[in-house]
């Protein structure tokens, strides 16, 4: 179907064979590394996001996920970044804050 190009030169949305072929292992961990760089700074605006529109600062917010207030300064400077419940508390404090924080003032 010619869907490959062996000029080096792929069309939008295509996989330019020789370049992949090309990369070098060193420059898949680098890319790996930016990545994982990227998604961590991603996730700190997310948590910082989420705190600003609900009005709470970093110690309140600390205070009502019941995490140590280190844990979300790590969050928001992208050192670290939320998993499992925190990370499912976020996105309910994200899409549902009235609710989320009603739960959370009840427990």
């Amino acid at each position: 179907m010619g869907v490959y190009k062996t000029d080096g030169a792929a069309p939008a949305g295509r996989i330019d064979i020789s370049r992949v072929d090309a990369t070098t292992e060193v420059e898949i961990k680098s890319h790996m590394l930016e990545d994982e760089m990227a998604a961590l700074a991603d996730a700190g605006d997310y948590a910082r996001q989420i705190r600003r529109r609900l009005g709470l600062t970093q110690v309140q917010l600390a205070t009502k996920l019941d995490v140590p207030i280190d844990t979300l300064r790590n969050w928001e400077q992208g050192k670290r970044y939320p998993t499992g419940p925190a990370k499912a508390l976020l996105k309910i404090l994200d899409r549902a804050p009235e609710a989320a924080l009603a739960a959370l003032n009840g427990a």
